[in-house]
């Protein structure tokens, strides 16, 4: 769409990969090796970034992890460390960025959660707990920003065609699919296109928005 793109994860040489993907398109785009489990350290790394990546006027919150299990025998670890990851890493990007989106009076943030923050899912009480939380950090920080012209909104993805849902067993995948009334898993292409939405200047009255992208699997 026409902007540059900082890509950050832990995994530097997936990033690079993916830096030289886009490049090959003709997209100016820098790789940020970021780890969100270490939440204090996020602010100085993004301080570091080069010019002409220094400013970022579209921050999409896209981390997430699992650590599924039936909640009775949910460990703390698994627990703290999905919300770690998929909240609180969003928290402390969001605001090692928010002041510098205020001053420029002109930009986005949205956040992917997920269908199961808004209809649960079991087995996955973490999870839900910490993309139920994006829905409702989102909501407030738009009521805060929105006098400054900066946007918050949410991507509510449901089961999309990834890593993540490859791991589903057939029979289970079965039923799923018999429950979303599209049919069918989505695909990243719907996802994408929602995000850019929300980024765009058509989305400019649109704020404390969730936009549920689940092929009917939530209504």
């Amino acid at each position: 769409q026409g902007a540059r793109v900082i890509v950050a994860a832990r995994s530097l040489d997936k990033l690079e990969q993916l830096a030289a993907e886009l490049g090959e398109t003709g997209a100016e785009v820098h790789a940020l090796e970021l780890d969100l489990a270490d939440a204090e350290g996020v602010e100085e790394r993004i301080k570091g970034l080069p010019s002409p990546f220094d400013q970022t006027d579209i921050l999409v919150n896209n981390a997430g992890i699992t650590a599924d299990n039936i909640f009775a025998r949910m460990k703390l670890e698994q627990w703290e460390r999905v919300l770690q990851v998929n909240l609180t890493g969003a928290y402390a990007v969001t605001r090692a960025l928010c002041r510098g989106m205020m001053r420029r009076r002109w930009c986005r943030i949205i956040s992917i959660s997920s269908v199961v923050g808004l209809m649960g899912n079991a087995g996955q009480a973490n999870y839900a707990a910490a993309k139920a939380g994006l829905v409702g950090f989102s909501k407030a920080l738009a009521r805060e920003v929105a006098p400054r012209n900066v946007t918050v909104n949410v991507v509510a993805p449901g089961f999309i065609e990834t890593a993540m849902t490859d791991q589903i067993p057939e029979k289970n995948r079965e039923a799923l699919l018999e429950a979303i009334p599209l049919g069918r898993l989505g695909e990243v292409d719907d996802i994408s296109a929602a995000t850019a939405f929300l980024a765009s200047e058509e989305a400019a009255y649109i704020t404390g928005h969730v936009l549920n992208v689940s092929g009917g699997l939530y209504i």
